[in-house]
């Protein structure tokens, strides 16, 4: 039987989305674990096959112990050399586990909604069929650490997804699900307020037009990820 993945959320009701279903449907049991709400983290990666860190409302910056022990986590399964994602705050806990800066946009813009993404010859390597606009929802970026392999770029956040070791970090949401989005769309319907974001009809509009490449490279991508397996590329 294959060892579960560890799947750490940040708010009670959250969902890992198309990257649980991914999982799920590879045969990979799944441990999800809320240490904001008390949940351990393990001292090895002994017992699991990988581990993801998604996203959430706080900053890799904030001051909330359970933040804190998170990013020291993530050394965890950079040393026993398994698995890693984070996605959105996830990434830039991994950033800044490694030593790179998170902080806002110097103009104040973010990120909410579909944009272009560029990968890079080193993300070409892993997939010549990256989408070429992806789902965002942050207002941060992070920088590149030392030793990280740049493997996306996108325009006012340029750092898109790197890897480290084991580990990848993703700066966009590939695991977001119809009904998150419009989950999304309602609870967070004041971040769209913010310099730079796409509105609510760009949102529905626009996932009709790139969500079936969106969510064909994330199936790759996770079987690629879990279990080492070369993406299909491009005829």
């Amino acid at each position: 039987m294959l060892k579960p993945v560890l799947l750490i959320l940040h708010q009670e009701n959250s969902s890992p989305g198309r990257v649980g279903h991914a999982l799920a449907q590879l045969g990979y049991p799944l441990d999800i674990r809320r240490p904001r709400f008390d949940d351990p983290l393990p001292e090895t990666m002994d017992d699991h096959a990988g581990a993801v860190i998604f996203g959430g409302p706080q900053s890799a910056n904030d001051n909330e112990d359970f933040l804190k022990r998170e990013i020291d986590w993530i050394a965890v399964p950079l040393r026993d050399k398994k698995p890693y994602l984070g996605i959105c705050l996830g990434a830039q806990m991994m950033a800044k586990q490694l030593g790179a800066r998170v902080d806002p946009h110097p103009e104040g813009h973010a990120e909410c909604g579909y944009y272009p993404i560029r990968p890079t010859p080193a993300g070409r390597t892993i997939s010549a069929d990256w989408p070429d606009h992806v789902y965002q929802w942050h207002r941060e970026g992070f920088g590149l650490p030392d030793g990280g392999e740049l493997l996306a770029e996108g325009d006012a956040f340029s750092i898109q997804a790197f890897r480290y070791g084991t580990g990848y970090a993703l700066q966009f949401h590939p695991e977001v699900t119809h009904a998150m989005m419009y989950r999304w769309l309602v609870r967070g319907a004041h971040r769209l307020e913010l310099p730079g974001t796409r509105q609510r009809a760009d949102h529905i509009a626009d996932r009709a037009v790139h969500d079936y490449a969106a969510r064909n490279w994330l199936a790759a991508f996770m079987d690629h990820w879990i279990g080492g397996k070369p993406l299909q590329q491009a005829g």
